[in-house]
């Protein structure tokens, strides 16, 4: 568009045409340098074996995704995985929101690191249940260990899963101790859910506590502590060590009340404080303590056999669900079912048997 500025009757007086709007991306970019490189089975389990970072990574976003062709690449690559793990000490670290969680266990990290162990941390980030998404930012909370070379941080959305705990954690961690990784640690989203899943695939289940925060029992729930192997007092820094020491003693009290665990080990209450590293020796001489002692009475072995089973029938119950949902004729007769629902016209255990019926019948025609 010419400017009526550049007319002769403004003389000494011109407007440039300018350029035309450019593009956001740049032209000359050249995609295919970014397309990640596909791998098969055979090379994710043989770069995973060597310790490559960048290809375990990319094994455990296999491992997420929820496409079927992917997961049958991942299942083979845990399969060939498997005679390569079960060396290493699991860890469970859950706690009240703002418990120090993550700073906690950037401490703990860098404290297994300089005694020569390899750290995985597999951080669970809550899912929106609105927009689904998860922020992800826990590493920005573990700056030290985030760039230890001998560590790796994993931060996965929990799905909607229970327990605060992502879906595919179990089968993280089996490809990690194949990386190498001899300590692992799993950080729930936090106290709130059933931390049942979590339970089930640690070999050390820590509950971390504040003091000062009003009633310290009432962060006391019978579930929860009776899951406990361990429960530390944080912040126990400053003014606040008395009250952390009062809030240590009410644990204390509070744990005579519950039966012995069946591995026949006492919890013990600690207080530290992750931010200034205080007490940081003694929660993990408390941990090492544990694991001696359940691998002399034999129930540490149990415990891992006990959760393999746990876990497969979780994997049943998994594929059932997947199956169910995504049959045609019952995504059809849930929608026309759950109308009549909402019209009342009947009830919901009515819909939900129509809908299993027609479910059942179908599998018994194709049988």
């Amino acid at each position: 568009m010419d400017h009526i500025e550049n007319d002769e009757q403004f003389k000494g007086l011109q407007v440039n045409k300018g350029t035309s709007e450019q593009p956001t991306v740049n032209p000359y970019m050249n995609f295919k340098r970014f397309k990640r490189k596909e791998y098969t089975a055979a090379e994710y389990v043989d770069g995973i074996l060597k310790g490559n970072i960048a290809i375990l990574s990319q094994a455990v976003t296999l491992i997420e995704s929820s496409k079927s062709e992917h997961q049958k690449i991942a299942q083979e690559v845990i399969e060939k995985c498997l005679p390569y793990t079960g060396n290493s000490i699991r860890v469970g670290i859950t706690g009240v929101p703002g418990a120090g969680k993550s700073t906690s266990i950037d401490v703990f990290g860098m404290h297994l690191i300089k005694q020569h162990h390899r750290v995985a941390v597999l951080a669970i980030d809550p899912s929106s249940e609105v927009s689904k998404g998860s922020i992800l930012g826990d590493k920005t909370r573990m700056e030290k260990l985030s760039q230890a070379k001998d560590a790796f941080i994993r931060p996965s959305p929990s799905a909607g899963s229970l327990g605060g705990v992502a879906r595919k954690t179990r089968e993280t961690i089996i490809l990690c101790e194949a990386a190498g990784f001899d300590r692992i640690i799993i950080e729930t989203v936090g106290v709130g859910q059933s931390e049942t899943a979590v339970h089930s695939m640690v070999d050390f289940f820590l509950l971390i506590q504040l003091a000062g925060t009003g009633d310290e029992l009432q962060g006391i729930k019978r579930g929860i502590m009776e899951m406990a192997d361990g429960i530390v007092i944080n912040k126990a820094d400053g003014s606040n060590i008395e009250k952390a020491k009062l809030a240590q003693s009410h644990f204390k009290n509070a744990l005579h009340l519950f039966p012995l665990p069946a591995s026949g080990w006492a919890p013990k209450v600690l207080t530290y404080s992750g931010y200034y590293e205080i007490g940081i020796d003694e929660v993990w001489q408390m941990i090492d303590e544990y694991i001696a002692f359940v691998k002399k009475n034999g129930y540490f072995e149990h415990r891992r056999n006990e959760q393999s089973k746990y876990w497969m029938y979780e994997t049943i119950n998994e594929r059932l669900k997947s199956n169910f949902y995504n049959n045609k004729k019952v995504q059809s007769e849930l929608a026309e079912c759950e109308q009549l629902v909402l019209d009342s016209k009947i009830s919901s255990f009515v819909a939900a048997s129509r809908v299993l019926e027609l479910y059942f019948s179908e599998k018994n025609n194709n049988e």
